[in-house]
This record gives structure tokens, C-alpha cells and sequence, in this order.
């Protein structure tokens, strides 16, 4: 079942990439025009079997960006494009290279950088048997962790201490249940900006 997963993931993103091409081109034009430095940011992230890749994403913050890797809605470190691109996760798309290339699939768990993978104990660890994805059942419940973050007293020690045990959780059920048809029900409820409940339906 995975070996099919893996190959459609390729083929997949191969079509995507064809037909994007030019929403490609026009975001990249516009954060040329808009930002200074880099259109594509790079980073090291763990994938499967604990093996470091570097993924892609378009540029959202400022070139002089630093401190902590949590980001929460109004930080001043993402740019107004950039913002936008975030919003509509639009910022993801060249990650389909990464699934062309074998790094990544559309759907499992979102790839940590490392330290993250550090935290994993015990059965939770199985996580990292699985590449890493584009979305997924965490990353569907957690599509405003930006928002909830600006709401907390701490959004490191929030991060740390809920929503990354949670997401555990949730990716953990996810490689336990794993099927064709709930990869489809991730993918659908993702492009309609929707939930899965706890039985895998859209809601």
C-alpha cells in the first residue's frame, strides 16, 4: 500500500508542477518585487527514518528574520505578501518538489527541524517510518495555529508542552488507520479549508 502511495505522491506532484508553473512564476515575481533576498527559503527538516532533507518554501519573512521558530498571527518578522501567501498556504507549494523527489508525500506528518524529533519516546517514534507531508490530519486541525498561539501567555511553552503532544497523537492514529481513502479525505478537506472529525469524516 505504501510503495502505491509513494509512486502516485511522485506522479502526482509531476502534474501539479506542470500546471502550476505559472501561479509559480507570478509568486515568485511578486516576492522578487516586493522583498529583498531570497524567493525560496530553504531548511533543514527530519524526515523518515530520522534522515535530515532540506524542504522548500516560498519566502515569507523578512531576510534579517530571527529568533524563535514559533510564528503566531501579527508577528512582525512575516512580510505583508508574505502574510498572504501564509493565509492560503500558498508559502507550501514548492514542497511538491519535495514530494517529486521522494522526501515528502502530500499527506502525513508535518516534518519537524531537528531537536523536535529528539522529544519522540517510546511507540511514538513510529512517526518517523512515514515521510513527512504536505498536510494532514494535524496540520488540518491545526490550520489557525498561528491565531491560537497569539492568544497563549508563552507560544513556545504552548507548542511544546499541547500542541505538539496533540499532533503527536493525531499522527500516530493516522499511520495506525492509514488508507486510501482517508488520504483523500485529508486532501479534499484541506482544499475546502475544512476539519476531519474523530471518525475521519469532513466536517
Amino acid at each position: 500500500m505504501m510503495t502505491v502511495k509513494f509512486i502516485s505522491d511522485r506522479l502526482v506532484a509531476l502534474l501539479a508542477i506542470l500546471i502550476l508553473w505559472p501561479l509559480f512564476f507570478v509568486i515568485a515575481i511578486l516576492l522578487a518585487c516586493t522583498q529583498k533576498g531570497r524567493v525560496v527559503f530553504s531548511q533543514k527538516r527530519v524526515g523518515k527514518g530520522g534522515e535530515l532533507f532540506v524542504i522548500y518554501k516560498f519566502c515569507t519573512m523578512t531576510e534579517s528574520s530571527q529568533g524563535t521558530h514559533v510564528t503566531v498571527s501579527g508577528d512582525k518578522r512575516v512580510t505583508p505578501l508574505g502574510g498572504i501567501l501564509r493565509k492560503y498556504k500558498l508559502d507550501e507549494l514548492p514542497q511538491l518538489w519535495n514530494v517529486l523527489k521522494g522526501d515528502m508525500s502530500f499527506v502525513g506528518p508535518r516534518p519537524d527541524v531537528p531537536g523536535y524529533a529528539d522529544m519522540l519516546q517510546g511507540e511514538d517514534r513510529a512517526i518517523l517510518t512515514m515521510r513527512p507531508g504536505i498536510t494532514g490530519p494535524a496540520s488540518l486541525k491545526y490550520r489557525n495555529e498561528e491565531e491560537l498561539l497569539a492568544h497563549v501567555a508563552d507560544p513556545v511553552v504552548y507548542n511544546d508542552t499541547v500542541i505538539f503532544p496533540d499532533k503527536v497523537r493525531l499522527n500516530l492514529y493516522y499511520l495506525r488507520h492509514y488508507s486510501l481513502g482517508m488520504d483523500l479525505k485529508i486532501i479534499l478537506a484541506t482544499l475546502l479549508n475544512r476539519k476531519l472529525d474523530y471518525c475521519g469524516e469532513i466536517i
